[in-house]
């Protein structure tokens, strides 16, 4: 591919990109020749944004409907008072526009939906997600699949993020991390559950490289990685991530071949105030270290993937994956009491559902899941 030369101006403006020898000219030839697609200006997409501006990204199509409100500005910080009220998409062109007007940028103030996910997308290589948003989420990586680009993910909560590369080829894509979304509101939003502002910063700023990397060929992107990053104990983890055979959508007999949407996952809220989920079924950490001390015990069944029981797990456990465990509740006695966790007590609320249809009456949730035994019970737990 002939790549587009630079002028005088950009020379200058990126010069110390063109010291490093794993970019050099070719490398920046390159980001003036690629184009991305943001879907989301706020706390996410603000550095992605900023960032790839400023590295000479060529086109950078922004995908926002919402408006600016005052209450972004702790963390969106390509947007600011003057631009309060008004579109995420034009206050995000304009400011980009300003940093570095030898690029390309086209605000998309509209809904991104499967109706015309694939219309935007057109003339964009890479997408990345800015939104932190589960339908959007599931939406974008199955786009990415369906027209072979590379998704560059990103994910924050409270003081906690994850960054991650899907689609590649050989790699895994979302879907093969979590399968299927979560139930409805199984996922608080910051305005929910509130985030340190500069998180979406930093993992932002994360999505940024990988997506500079991907695009000059350099270094070694997540791909087939997930990492995990946490503010309060300033700690990085990567945990590796397998491509999945029975993925219904990047895996060997794909049952996902068209676009639908997820909205109806997320509407309303069964969240207290501490962002955690509640049933009616629920076990505080204490108590189940009292069940524990009982006799007979509980069981304790965690329905995680297996790469998060890597990173911390329960002694004594029967482990089976929550899109697993229809197939195999003969592991479980119907006869005696279980403890279902999982992460943050999300996924073990479905697990709960699946038990209680398959007519098992003892059966708890622990609230919080294994984070909040990391935190209340066992301070050598990773939580993550």
């Amino acid at each position: 591919m002939e790549l587009p030369p630079l002028s005088q101006s950009e020379l200058n403006r990126y010069s110390r990109h063109l010291l490093l020898p794993q970019i050099n000219m070719r490398g920046q030839q390159k980001l003036k020749a690629s184009s991305v697609l943001i879907v989301g200006l706020g706390g996410l997409g603000s550095p992605v944004a900023l960032y790839l501006a400023a590295a000479g990204v060529g086109k950078i199509g922004l995908v926002d409907y919402d408006k600016v409100e005052l209450s972004n500005l702790q963390r969106q910080v390509i947007h600011d008072v003057q631009h309060e009220g008004d579109l995420k998409a034009e206050s995000a062109a304009k400011r980009l526009s300003d940093l570095n007007p030898e690029i390309e940028v086209n605000p998309l103030p509209v809904l991104f939906n499967s109706d015309n996910a694939r219309k935007i997308s057109e003339g964009y290589d890479i997408i990345v997600d800015g939104t932190d948003n589960i339908p959007t989420r599931y939406l974008v990586n199955d786009l990415a699949v369906l027209t072979r680009r590379l998704y560059v993910y990103g994910s924050i909560f409270r003081f906690e993020g994850q960054v991650s590369v899907f689609g590649a080829e050989n790699g895994p894509c979302y879907r093969c991390l979590f399968p299927e979304p979560p139930p409805p509101d199984a996922i608080p939003s910051c305005s929910t559950a509130g985030v340190m502002g500069v998180l979406p910063g930093i993992i932002g700023s994360i999505q940024a490289a990988e997506t500079i990397k991907l695009i000059t060929g350099i270094g070694n992107p997540l791909v087939g990685r997930l990492l995990l990053f946490d503010a309060l104990d300033m700690s990085v983890e990567t945990v590796k991530i397998r491509k999945r055979p029975a993925c219904p959508i990047c895996g060997e007999a794909p049952t996902i071949r068209e676009l639908i949407d997820y909205e109806a996952w997320c509407r309303s809220t069964i969240f207290d105030e501490t962002g955690i989920t509640r049933t009616e079924w629920d076990v505080e950490p204490e108590i189940l270290v009292q069940l524990l001390e009982a006799n007979p015990k509980p069981i304790l069944l965690d329905v995680r993937e297996d790469f998060e029981r890597d990173i911390s797990k329960l002694a004594d456990t029967v482990d089976i994956p929550l899109l697993d465990l229809e197939d195999h509740l003969d592991q479980l006695p119907a006869n005696q009491d279980v403890v279902v966790f999982c992460r943050n007590g999300i996924r073990s609320v479905t697990a709960g559902e699946v038990l209680r249809r398959a007519g098992y009456k003892n059966v708890y949730n622990l609230r919080g899941g294994i984070n909040a035994w990391a935190d209340r019970i066992d301070k050598n737990l990773v939580q993550y």
